[in-house]
């Protein structure tokens, strides 16, 4: 059973939003205020469905047990007592599920980082492909994908690429991607048919507006230098090239794709403030060891998460042992988001078991 208090106690809250969001706050405080309302906004609209069902059923149980009634209202009331009850039933556990503890950066849009790892110039490959896998996804889903730095391999795909992706809970779907991403197939380059296996590592993190990280002028070291690479004689020849060094945490980011040294600060900014807050995440996660036991696999970037094998059409995910015969349409981005939710439910179901021990 749900606690009466503690959902009249939501909407009161959501109320409150309301009213401070309408008396002109500044923007930070507005840009606080919007997170919350967003977040509760579904949950709100859940739990007065759920009151307004409750009240129905109750007042369908009085009918059916009022010995004035006649014996058509009392079977009409029997019907919608089973239809209200079925409803109060969905509805509750929506809420329950929607009172679980939150990730605070689950509305965020996401900083998308795909790096190759074993498996020399297969592994780039790869590692291309599930760019263009989470490309597709992110697309299908009215997101906006917008490449921040890519190191191409000699023979395609990428050594490195990293993106920004924003849109509608971006991180809340990607945030599970996070790891060790393992590949079995022949190569292209492969004569002899044989099987290899190559790895890709793949980083999610949560991109950070200025009210959640508090970045001094006086903690950067900006660095400008020449660009290196393809990009003809401009990048060779002009200190376009930023790199930026945040003092206090030792995290270095350095950004030399765009000829504008202006627009590679910009986005050299971008990425740090990304991996400084999700820093600082991981650091108030650690001290939370009961909230990590119940992570989707450790949450650690060097954990073999995934396997796709080619041969077998096959892709399996090893935290939750989902196994799916769906190889062409999840690295198409198609059929991705029933791994994700797959692992979202998995996920939830662990907080829920929690909650009720």
């Amino acid at each position: 059973m749900l606690a009466r208090h503690k959902l009249d106690n939501l909407l009161d809250r959501f109320a409150e939003i309301e009213h401070l969001m309408s008396a002109s706050p500044d923007p930070a405080a507005y840009v606080k205020l919007s997170r919350e309302y967003a977040g509760l906004e579904p949950l709100v609209f859940k739990i007065r469905a759920l009151i307004k069902a409750e009240d129905e059923l109750s007042d369908a149980e009085a009918l059916m047990s009022d010995p004035e009634s006649d014996a058509e209202m009392r079977e009409l009331a029997e019907l919608e007592c089973s239809d209200l009850s079925a409803t109060v039933e969905t509805l509750t556990q929506d809420v329950r599920i929607g009172l679980l503890p939150k990730d605070e950066a689950d509305t965020n849009d996401a900083i998308l980082e795909v790096r190759a790892g074993t498996g020399g110039d297969e592994a780039a490959l790869f590692a291309g492909d599930l760019f263009r896998m989470y490309q597709r996804f992110a697309e299908l889903r009215g997101w906006k994908v917008e490449v921040l730095s890519a190191s191409e391999g000699e023979v395609g795909g990428y050594k490195e690429i990293i993106a920004s992706v924003s849109g509608d809970s971006v991180f809340a779907r990607l945030k599970f991607e996070s790891g060790v991403h393992r590949v079995q197939r022949v190569p292209a380059t492969e004569s002899g048919g044989r099987i290899h296996t190559s790895a890709a590592t793949v980083a999610v993190l949560p991109q950070a507006e200025d009210v959640d990280v508090d970045i001094q002028d006086s903690d950067l070291r900006i660095d400008t230098f020449r660009a290196s690479g393809a990009g003809g004689q401009h990048v060779n020849t002009t200190d376009s090239a930023v790199r930026i060094t945040h003092m206090p945490t030792g995290i270095v980011v350095a950004v030399q794709d765009e000829r504008s040294q202006h627009k590679n600060k910009a986005r050299a900014m971008q990425l740090l403030r990304a991996r400084i807050y999700d820093e600082e995440r991981e650091r108030a996660a650690s001290e939370r060891t009961e909230a990590r036991r119940l992570q989707v696999g450790s949450g650690d970037r060097s954990e073999r998460i995934r396997t796709y094998n080619y041969p077998q059409g096959r892709v399996t995910d090893h935290r939750i042992g989902l196994t799916l015969y769906k190889l062409d349409q999840i690295v198409a981005g198609e059929g991705l988001g029933e791994v994700i939710d797959a692992l979202t439910v998995d996920h939830q179901a662990n907080l829920l078991a929690s909650e009720e021990a």
